[in-house]
C-alpha cells in the first residue's frame, strides 16, 4: 500500500505544493509547528533518511537550500531550521520549520492549519521563489 506521501505526490490527496522536480516533492505541512512549515519528500518510498539513494538524497538538501530563503522571507522568521524526524509516515521527509526560537520546534505546538492560511502562505512562498 502506498504511503500517505506517495499518495500526495501522485495527487490522490490534495496538497499545498511549493516545489517539485523529478526527484522530490515539497509541500506545506497541514499540521505545522508554525505556518510555512514545509516537508520535502523523495519521490521514492524509503523510510529512513540514511537509506535514501542518490540522486534523491542530494535533491532533498539542494531543495532545502533553495526553499529556505523563500520561507524565511514569506514568514518573517529569524531562521529556518531543518530536521529528519518523526515516525508517523514511513516515508523519509525533511522538515523546514520557520523559527524565532528553539521552542518553535516543539512538536506539541503543532496544530491543524486552516486551508485559507495554507493557501495564503503557499502563495507568499511561491512569490519569493
Amino acid at each position: 500500500m502506498p504511503t500517505l506521501f506517495t499518495r500526495i505526490i501522485n495527487q490522490e490527496i490534495p496538497s499545498y505544493r511549493i516545489y517539485e522536480d523529478e526527484y522530490i516533492y515539497a509541500f506545506l505541512d497541514i499540521a505545522p509547528q508554525r505556518i510555512g512549515h514545509t516537508l520535502i519528500v523523495p519521490k521514492i518510498e524509503v523510510d529512513h533518511f540514511s537509506d535514501v539513494p542518490e540522486p534523491y538524497y542530494s535533491a532533498i538538501l539542494q531543495t532545502a537550500k533553495k526553499l529556505s530563503p523563500a520561507i524565511q522571507q514569506a514568514t518573517g522568521c529569524n531562521r529556518v531550521c531543518t530536521m529528519f524526524i518523526w515516525y508517523e509516515v514511513p516515508h523519509c521527509h525533511y522538515h523546514l520549520v520557520p523559527t524565532d526560537s528553539m521552542t518553535d520546534l516543539d512538536h506539541a505546538n503543532a496544530s491543524k492549519a486552516e486551508p485559507a492560511d495554507l493557501a495564503k502562505m503557499q502563495e507568499k512562498i511561491l512569490w519569493f521563489l
